[in-house]
C-alpha cells in the first residue's frame, strides 16, 4: 500500500499544480531524451531511463513536493530541481533560469534565501481581497495620471468596477487555465499554449480591480516568453502568435507593473530627491525573486525592440522598478551598461528617457551605484565623442549637457571623479609639453580632449553658480582652478594659425565657466593676438573659392585653408564676439577697474588696426577693419559708462566690502552699457546666420536623397 497522503499533499493536489508538475516533468524528461539522442546515448538505455521516471514520478511528486517549504534546495534531488524550473504556473520560470543563464552570484545578497518553488506558490497566498481597491480605483487619476490616461485611450471598460463582479474572476481564471490546459496542452505533442487577447483581458482587470499578484505573476511569465521568443534551448509557458498580443503583452506588462508593485511594496522618496528600497518585509522577500526576473527580461528585450515607441516606454517603465532591484550588484550594472548604451546612440527622445533612468539609478542611497553611474557617464562620453560632426555635435552636447547634471546631485562624490579625470588632462598635456613629438600633441589637440574639457566646464559652472546655489559653496570650487591652468596649458602648446579653431574652443569653454562662476578668467592675451595676427598677417592672404570654414566643427584647420582670406575672416568675426561676450560679462564689465582692465587690449587692437590700413604688410579686407573698428567705439563708450558712474564712488580701493557692494550692484545693469546692447545685436545676427545655414544643409539633404 502506498504511504497516506499528508494534509499539505492535498492542498497541492487540490491547487492544480500537481498535474502541471506531471506535465512540465514529461516535457524535462522529453528534451533529456532528444539531448542524449544528440549526444550520441544508446536508445534503449535512454528509453529505460524515460521509462521508469514516467513510471515512479506521480508517486515521487505526491511525496516530495509538500516538503519543500520546509526543506532547502540542499535536500532536493537532481530530478526536483531541473523539474521545478518549467513549472507552467512557477515564478522559477523568470527568476532561476534567467539569473543562471548570466552567471549570476546574487545569492550573498539575501535574494536566494527562501525556496524558488515556495516563492512561486507563496506568491499566490499573498493575494488581497478585492473590495479594498475601489476606493484607490477613483483615485487613480491623481496618483499617477499617465497611467490613468493611458487606460482612457486603451482599456475604458476596466475603469468601470463592479466590486461584486471581483469575487469570481479569480475562481473563472484558474478554471479557464485548468481547461485550457487540457486542450492546448498535449503531453505527447509537447505543444505550448498559444497566448491570446482574452488572457491579456482576464489579467488585465484583476490587476487593475484587485492588484492581484496572482495575475502579476502569470502576466510575467508570459513577458518571459516575449522577451525570449525565437531562441533556441528556451522551455516556455506561452507561444506567441500574432504582433498585436505581443505589443499588446508588452505594453500591459511595462505599465501595469510599477503600480502593482508600488501598491503592495512602497518605497519612500526623501526629501533630498534620493529613494531609499522598500523594507525586507516577508512579502517583499517573497515577491524579490519574482522581481528580479522580470527586470532581467526587460534587459534582455531591450536589445531586441525595434520600435521606437516602444522601446521609449520600456526605458521609462523599467526606471521604476529601479528602487526593487538595487539590492542586486548585477542588476544594476546590466541595466546601467544597457541605459548607456542608449544614451549614447539612440534617437533624442530615447536617449532621454536613458538618461532618466540613469537619473533615477544614481538617485539610489548607496554611493557605490552613484560611483559606477559617474564613472560609466563620463567614459560613454569620451567614448562617443571621439569623431565630431555637424550631425553628431547636437547628440554630445545633449550628453554632456545631461551628464553634468548627474554629476552635480552629490558635490563630494562627483568631487573625487572629477578631480581624477582633470589630474589625467593634465598629465597628458605634461607630456606633449615635454615630449614636443607629433604624436605627443595628438593627446591634446583631439576632439575628446576638447569635449572633456568643456564637459568640465560645464560641471563646474553648474555646480558653483551663485544664481542656483545662493552663497553656498560648492565642494567643486577648488578644482575651477587646476581646470583653468590645464586650458591655457593647451592653448600655449601650439600657437600656430592652423591650431586656432582649438584655441577657439577652449576659449568657449573658459567663457562659460567665467560667467556662471564669477571667476575672472584672463582671456584677452589669447584673443588679442589672434586678432591682430589675422588683421595684419605678415603675408598677404590667398584669395581662394572655398566656402566658410565651420569653426564649430574643427579643430585644426585643413591645409587648404591656411593664409587664405577666407579662413583669416572667420576666425577674425569669432575672435570679436568671444572678446566682445567676454568684455561683457558681468565678472569684466562689472568690476570697478574695467577701464583699466581694456587699456592694453585698445592699444594693441588700434596698432594692429593702423598697421592693416598702412598696408606695409598684407592687408586685411575693409570688413575686418570695420568690425574691428566698431568693437573698440563701444569697449572706449563703456569705459567711460564706468567711469561716469565711478565718479560718485565715495570709499577707498582698500575697502573690499564697498567695492564688492558696489560691483554686484552694476553687475546687474551691464546689459545696459554700450558694449552690452552691442552683443545683443551680435547674438541676434548670428542666431539668424545659425538658422539660415541649417536650411540650407537641410535643403542640402533632400536634394541629395532625391
Amino acid at each position: 500500500m502506498g504511504k497516506k497522503a499528508s494534509k499539505q499533499t492535498k492542498k497541492f493536489a487540490a491547487s492544480g499544480q500537481l498535474k502541471k508538475v506531471i506535465q512540465a516533468r514529461h516535457k524535462h524528461q522529453q528534451i533529456r531524451k532528444r539531448t542524449q539522442g544528440k549526444r550520441g546515448a544508446k536508445d534503449e538505455k535512454a528509453r529505460s531511463e524515460v521509462t521508469d521516471v514516467e513510471d515512479d514520478e506521480e508517486e515521487e511528486v505526491e511525496a516530495h513536493v509538500p516538503q519543500k517549504s520546509k526543506t532547502s534546495k540542499k535536500g532536493m534531488s537532481v530530478d526536483d530541481l531541473l523539474g521545478a524550473g518549467f513549472m507552467d504556473g512557477s515564478d522559477d520560470d523568470d527568476g532561476a533560469e534567467d539569473l543562471d543563464e548570466d552567471g549570476s552570484d546574487d545569492g550573498d545578497e539575501g535574494e536566494d534565501d527562501f525556496d524558488d518553488d515556495a516563492s512561486f506558490a507563496s506568491v499566490d497566498d499573498l493575494e488581497e481581497d478585492g473590495d479594498t481597491h475601489l476606493m484607490e480605483l477613483s483615485k487613480l487619476a491623481e496618483k499617477d495620471p499617465e497611467f490613468y490616461k493611458y487606460l482612457q485611450e486603451n482599456d475604458q471598460e476596466l475603469l468601470n468596477f463592479n466590486p461584486h463582479d471581483a469575487a469570481g474572476m479569480d475562481s473563472d481564471d484558474d478554471s479557464d487555465e485548468e481547461g485550457g490546459g487540457d486542450e492546448d496542452v498535449d503531453m505527447e505533442s509537447e505543444k505550448t499554449p498559444t497566448l491570446t487577447s482574452s488572457h491579456l483581458r482576464r489579467w488585465q482587470k484583476a490587476l487593475l480591480e484587485q492588484r492581484s499578484l496572482r495575475a502579476l505573476r502569470k502576466l510575467l511569465i508570459a513577458f518571459r516568453a516575449a522577451a525570449h521568443l525565437n531562441e533556441e534551448d528556451q522551455v516556455l509557458a506561452w507561444s506567441i502568435d500574432s504582433s498585436s498580443v505581443y505589443n499588446k503583452l508588452v505594453t500591459t506588462t511595462l505599465r501595469y507593473t510599477p503600480v502593482v508593485l508600488e501598491h503592495h511594496i512602497p518605497y519612500k522618496t526623501l526629501a533630498n530627491g534620493k529613494f531609499k528600497a522598500p523594507t525586507q518585509t516577508p512579502k517583499f522577500k517573497t515577491l524579490q525573486k519574482l522581481i528580479l526576473s522580470y527586470f532581467h527580461n526587460v534587459i534582455h528585450i531591450l536589445s531586441q525592440l525595434t520600435d521606437n515607441e516602444l522601446l521609449k516606454l520600456a526605458v521609462t517603465e523599467s526606471a521604476k522598478i529601479i528602487p526593487y532591484i538595487v539590492s542586486s550588484r548585477k542588476a544594476v550594472k546590466l541595466y546601467l551598461k544597457k541605459c548607456l548604451e542608449l544614451w549614447s546612440s539612440a534617437q533624442d527622445n530615447i536617449r532621454i528617457a536613458a538618461f532618466l533612468a540613469i537619473r533615477k539609478l544614481a538617485s539610489a542611497t548607496d554611493e557605490s551605484i552613484l560611483d559606477s553611474v559617474l564613472k560609466g557617464s563620463y567614459l560613454t562620453l569620451i567614448r562617443s565623442s571621439k569623431s565630431t560632426n555637424v550631425h553628431s555635435l547636437p547628440s554630445i552636447n545633449l550628453m554632456k549637457n545631461s551628464a553634468s547634471e548627474v554629476f552635480c546631485m552629490e558635490h563630494s562624490t562627483a568631487y573625487q571623479h572629477a578631480f581624477g579625470f582633470i589630474r589625467q588632462l593634465a598629465i597628458h598635456l605634461r607630456n606633449s609639453m615635454k615630449v614636443k613629438t607629433k604624436e605627443a600633441y595628438k593627446q591634446v589637440y583631439n576632439w575628446q580632449y576638447v569635449h572633456c574639457i568643456d564637459f568640465w566646464s560645464i560641471v563646474l559652472a553648474r555646480a558653483c553658480d551663485r544664481a542656483e546655489n545662493g552663497d553656498k559653496e560648492s565642494d567643486l570650487k577648488p578644482l575651477i582652478y587646476p581646470l583653468v591652468q590645464v586650458c591655457l596649458g593647451a592653448i600655449k602648446l601650439i600657437s600656430t594659425s592652423r591650431s586656432y579653431p582649438f584655441h577657439l574652443h577652449i576659449v568657449r569653454s573658459l567663457l562659460h565657466l567665467t560667467k556662471h562662476t564669477d571667476t575672472f578668467i584672463p582671456l584677452s592675451p589669447y584673443l588679442v593676438p589672434i586678432l591682430t595676427s589675422t588683421l595684419a598677417p605678415t603675408s598677404k592672404p590667398k584669395s581662394s573659392t572655398l566656402r566658410p570654414l565651420d569653426l564649430e566643427v574643427q579643430i585644426r584647420a585643413p591645409q587648404q585653408y591656411v593664409k587664405t582670406r577666407v579662413y583669416y575672416e572667420g576666425v577674425l568675426e569669432e575672435s570679436t564676439y568671444l572678446l566682445a561676450e567676454w568684455l561683457a560679462s558681468p565678472t569684466v564689465q562689472g568690476s570697478i577697474a574695467f577701464p583699466e582692465i581694456v587699456v592694453p587690449i585698445v592699444v594693441l587692437l588700434r596698432k594692429a588696426l593702423k598697421t592693416a590700413r598702412s598696408g606695409s604688410s598684407g592687408s586685411s579686407s575693409g570688413k575686418d577693419q570695420s568690425l574691428i573698428k566698431v568693437l573698440l567705439e563701444r569697449i572706449e563708450e563703456s569705459a567711460k559708462w564706468i567711469e561716469q558712474r565711478r565718479k560718485t564712488v565715495s570709499f577707498a580701493p582698500g575697502q573690499i566690502g564697498e567695492v564688492q557692494t558696489w560691483e554686484g550692484e552694476l553687475s546687474g545693469k551691464v546689459e545696459d552699457s554700450p558694449l552690452g546692447k552691442y552683443l545683443k545685436v551680435q547674438k541676434k545676427l548670428r542666431e539668424k546666420r545659425r538658422k539660415l545655414v541649417e536650411k540650407a544643409r537641410d535643403g542640402e539633404d533632400e536634394i541629395l536623397s532625391e
